[in-house]
């Protein structure tokens, strides 16, 4: 119900799924559910829940989108979780127009950035792999799942392209010029290093 702007949005799916939707209805963000991964999709991972009942469309009333499973960067689905694998998820919301508990893997998990960072301040020299060449700079891998970025302007004293001063899986030595822990960012330069 959007009451700013007088409208509200009905569902026939609620009188037609009565134990789905009272189910749903009864979750509160930050619960844990437990479950199985029922289905891997290009779009995310259905999770079948233990005390939830059948979805009527879907392999799963649970749903898991990409950056939901977990901190560090992955290229696939599978390289994280794999069907039949049991899972403990937090429930981050109800999702009306799917009818489906959105949740995630990744808040049951430590955040590497913030735990790295915790140990570091601007100025600190780091020793990190390049993995990837970006039009704007490059990042590094400074850390398990913990990446930086050194921008353009701090990847030399002259304009250079960054094909031309590293490559990917070059080790490289760097200085951290900023920490953003709301964001989760990391600002690095090579220049000053």
């Amino acid at each position: 119900m959007d009451e700013d702007a007088g409208q509200v949005q009905l569902s026939m799916a609620a009188t037609e799924y009565p134990e789905l939707w009272a189910f749903l209805g009864g979750l509160r963000p930050g619960e844990i559910l437990t479950g199985t991964v029922s289905a891997i999709e290009r779009f995310g991972v259905f999770v079948a829940l233990d005390d939830g009942p059948e979805h009527p469309v879907f392999p799963g009333v649970g749903f898991i989108t990409h950056p939901e499973l977990s901190w560090r960067d992955f290229e696939a689905a599978t390289d994280v979780v794999r069907v039949g694998q049991r899972v403990s998820c937090e429930f981050l919301q109800f999702d009306t127009w799917n009818g489906e508990a959105r949740l995630s893997l990744r808040a049951m998990q430590a955040d590497p950035f913030l735990h790295f960072t915790d140990g570091i301040v601007v100025g600190h020299r780091l020793t990190g792999r390049v993995t990837r060449l970006v039009p704007f700079g490059v990042f590094v891998e400074v850390a398990d799942g913990v990446q930086g970025l050194v921008h353009l302007s701090e990847l030399s004293s002259v304009p250079v392209v960054p094909e031309e001063v590293v490559q990917v899986d070059d080790q490289v030595v760097v200085v951290v010029t900023d920490i953003d822990n709301v964001r989760r960012r990391l600002s690095l330069s090579l220049r000053q290093a």
